[in-house]
């Protein structure tokens, strides 16, 4: 299961011209993609460990309450900060030959919805404010990279 998370300020996501989920201010954008292996013991690894990342700068939150001491790096975890979580199967394309990708990697409609799913309810539980598009819908997701802060998380059966 792959998650790409990007740090954003502010982002949204509509479909056919209606706004399903937004946040304002700093949070992150986590794109998900599953493959036929996955689990929804792995859609809970991969949600503590996008949590629980060190994506924000302390000086950046300087007038927010902090925990206190600690590193530079604060994750969405620490700050409170909102999601917006959007399915992609599009991160399993096998680009390897050709021009054209091919998707074979990437888990059918009824394996990967319920893990996304699984992947949000788990972030839910862990206290985080999560906003949603629309599974395979034709969705618009608009946002601001804040840095560019752009990180890759997988998980699988074997690490």
């Amino acid at each position: 299961m792959r998650a790409l998370v990007q740090r954003a300020n502010g982002a949204r996501v509509t479909v056919a011209g209606e706004v399903l989920g937004a946040f304002d201010g700093p949070g992150l954008v986590v794109l998900v993609g599953v493959t036929h292996s996955d689990t929804a013991q792995l859609a809970q690894r991969l949600s503590a460990k996008v949590w629980g990342a060190r994506l924000f700068d302390r000086d950046q939150f300087a007038q927010a309450c902090l925990p206190p001491g600690g590193p530079a790096e604060l994750s969405a975890s620490d700050l409170g900060l909102p999601l917006l979580v959007i399915s992609q199967f599009t991160l399993y394309a096998n680009t390897r030959k050709g021009r054209r990708p091919t998707w074979d990697a990437a888990a059918p409609g009824p394996v990967a919805e319920p893990l996304v799913q699984a992947f949000v309810d788990s972030l839910r539980s862990q206290g985080a404010h999560v906003e949603t598009g629309k599974f395979a819908a034709d969705m618009q997701v608009a946002f601001t990279n804040d840095g560019p802060i752009t990180v890759l998380f997988e998980v699988e059966a074997s690490n």
